[in-house]
């Protein structure tokens, strides 16, 4: 009997059940039943034939997780199955009545060879390695890894993780989109980034694979037209990719929007922007010193990413539901971004008081001259965003006010007022100009719960001339399903 036909038992020497079940296993042979052995083609004694599955082939077929295994199949698929020794079921499953006659009722079996954690990576690869459409290249012996990577360009200029297929595929199967698909054209040759070659690339960063997701939604955003990731490369500004998560999928991930969140240590902050900077260099050519033109650049450029702490009621929803998302919508909002400057205010206890400080420090953003010209984004901790909430504002309000603190004098900052060259053109300074165009001020709600410091994160060029802040909601496996 064959394995695609009528009944299979899955065994191993190494397991006291299977041994204790060989007079079942033996009568189940007579029967016509095939029997795979995982670890020994000689066990079950008695029997004439035993099919060699030391390679674990068939049991990966069958998805073999526990040991005996008997599996009833019908033109090649299965229709029932019974995991360890529990005689009432065998006799149902097999059909054959008195089966296992004076042996135990019940006993666990234990766990298949196919989960034993030195095989999986070689099963894996072996079952699926056909999926992937990637050159394969192999290292020499005498090469290093890191340095290998590096030589060859790989490499932001820290280690990055080796791509063995086994590490690619556990990450693929963390989407239900094929390999091949194409998740967007990245700049700035204009290459088609697949998703899995975004898995690589996700790989090297040192991403676990359930961040796979938010990865692919970043790289869609900062592809769009409106982010111009082109330009944002080009551009001799210190601004690079900043990626905001929000919703649900960040704490599932376990991503930080607490305690040091705009810093180290958190995995999932750390690899999923680099692994978003990464997919710009190695497919689409952005690379310092060629179309990366920054005359500085900022520590950004290698991973800015963090969560935005959940929106604590309805009054201050996060950045993705203020472009109309649905509250619990897991999404990406990326933003163009230099570096993190630092709010105190200790003494504020009044919102009035607190967003004129907020504004003090926006208004230097780029240069405190200059007007509309550049976005920013300003991060509230819980400290700040408590005084706001207890005296009963809302988000909106603190847009409105801020928006009328950073309404400014064109007197004041025309080219040459208070003994600075720099300044806004005269044509542009009959009035008051906005410090911000509008839609130009990104506010997220992060940070850890003491300390009543903010940050403000300068952007750069806004709309049509740079960039605009792109929110893209995030599709998980499970939404497929749902």
């Amino acid at each position: 009997m064959s394995d695609d036909d009528a009944l299979l038992a899955v065994v191993k020497a190494d397991c006291p059940t299977c041994v204790m079940a060989t007079p079942a296993l033996q009568r189940l042979a007579a029967q016509g039943a095939s029997l795979l052995s995982q670890d020994d083609p000689h066990f079950p004694e008695g029997i004439a034939h035993v099919t060699d599955d030391t390679d674990l082939v068939l049991s990966a077929r069958w998805g073999i997780e526990v040991v005996p295994t008997l599996l009833r199949v019908s033109d090649g698929v299965e229709v029932d199955r019974v995991e360890g020794w529990d005689r009432a079921r065998w006799v149902e499953v097999s059909g054959i009545d008195g089966l296992g006659a004076g042996l135990p009722d019940r006993r666990p079996g234990c766990g298949s060879l196919t989960l034993d954690p030195s095989r999986a990576d070689e099963l894996l690869v072996r079952a699926r390695s056909d999926e992937l459409i990637g050159r394969r290249i192999t290292l020499t012996a005498l090469e290093d890894d890191a340095d290998a990577y590096e030589a060859r360009g790989w490499s932001d200029g820290l280690p990055v993780v080796p791509p063995t297929e086994a590490r690619v595929l556990r990450m693929l199967e963390c989407t239900d989109r094929t390999p091949g698909d194409v998740v967007a054209i990245v700049p700035p040759d204009l290459t088609p980034a697949t998703v899995e070659k975004v898995a690589i690339n996700a790989v090297l960063a040192g991403c676990r694979p359930e961040y796979l997701p938010v990865v692919l939604t970043a790289v869609e955003a900062a592809c769009t037209d409106a982010f111009n990731m082109h330009g944002l490369l080009a551009t001799t500004w210190f601004a690079g990719p900043m990626v905001v998560v929000s919703g649900p999928i960040a704490r599932d991930i376990s991503m930080n929007d607490g305690l040091g969140a705009l810093g180290q240590g958190n995995r999932a902050n750390a690899t999923i922007g680099r692994a978003l900077n990464l997919v710009v260099r190695n497919i689409g050519g952005g690379r310092p010193g060629g179309v990366d033109r920054a005359t500085l650049g900022n520590p950004g450029k290698y991973t800015f990413c963090f969560a935005e702490t959940p929106a604590p009621d309805p009054d201050w929803p996060n950045q993705a539901t203020e472009t109309g998302l649905a509250p619990d919508t897991s999404a990406v909002t990326l933003v163009a971004a230099e570096g993190v400057t630092g709010i105190i205010d200790q003494l504020s206890r009044t919102p009035e008081s607190l967003a004129r400080s907020f504004a003090e420090v926006l208004a230097t953003v780029a240069h405190p001259k200059l007007a509309f010209i550049f976005d920013a984004s300003l991060v509230i901790s819980p400290e700040h965003l408590r005084v706001f909430r207890e005296a009963g504002w809302n988000k909106a309000r603190l847009r409105g006010e801020l928006s009328k603190l950073l309404t400014l004098d064109g007197a004041d900052l025309v080219r040459g007022a208070r003994d600075i060259a720099e300044g806004m053109p005269e044509g542009f300074c009959g009035g008051t100009l906005p410090k911000f165009r509008e839609g130009g001020l990104s506010i997220f709600q992060a940070g850890g719960g003491a300390g009543m410091f903010s940050a403000v994160i300068g952007g750069w060029a806004a709309g049509d001339l740079g960039s605009t802040p792109v929110t893209l909601p995030i599709h998980t496996p499970e939404e497929a399903t749902t």
